[in-house]
Parts: C-alpha cells; sequence; structure tokens
C-alpha cells in the first residue's frame, strides 16, 4: 500500500510540473518517453552517488553490470568467472 502511495504522490507531483512548463498531460508521446528514460537514468544516479560516497571506484564495467540492464531492459550479463549457461 505504501508504494502505491508514493506512486500517486510522485504522480501528483510530475502533473504540478508539467502544468508549469506549460506541457497538456498526457504528454505527447516524444515528451513522455524522454521523461521515461530521464526516470530510468535518473534511478541509476542513486547507486551512483552511493557508490562515490563509499569511495568505491565508479568503473564502466560497474557501470554496465549494475545500471544499463536497468535503464535498457536488457538481461542482466552474467560475471565473466561463473559458468557459462547451458540452455537446454
Amino acid at each position: 500500500m505504501k508504494t502505491w502511495i508514493v506512486s500517486l504522490l510522485v504522480g501528483l507531483l510530475a502533473g504540478v510540473i508539467y502544468a508549469l512548463l506549460g506541457v497538456r498531460s498526457p504528454a505527447p508521446p516524444v515528451v513522455a518517453l524522454l521523461g521515461l528514460f530521464g526516470m530510468l537514468v535518473g534511478e541509476q544516479l542513486v547507486p551512483i552517488t552511493r557508490r562515490l560516497l563509499a569511495r568505491q571506484p565508479l568503473t564502466m564495467a560497474w557501470f554496465r553490470h549494475e545500471c544499463v540492464p536497468k535503464i535498457s531492459g536488457a538481461p542482466q550479463p552474467e560475471p565473466p568467472d561463473s559458468p557459462p549457461r547451458q540452455d537446454t
């Protein structure tokens, strides 16, 4: 239930921002897709910030493994040291 309330509140905030920017709602397809892309990228700022605050290296390998699948929807790549998958 908490997730639903947070979702509603964030949706209300997005509606207020759209109104302040003069974008009609529902937004035109390109604007809506860019907004969704921004949300996906913005979600990844939290783990990146946590990693930087923990003074851990921010490598391209980590970014590709942790962030890219969440942004693109592609399956998460397996670590290089894992045994190969055998699909039957």
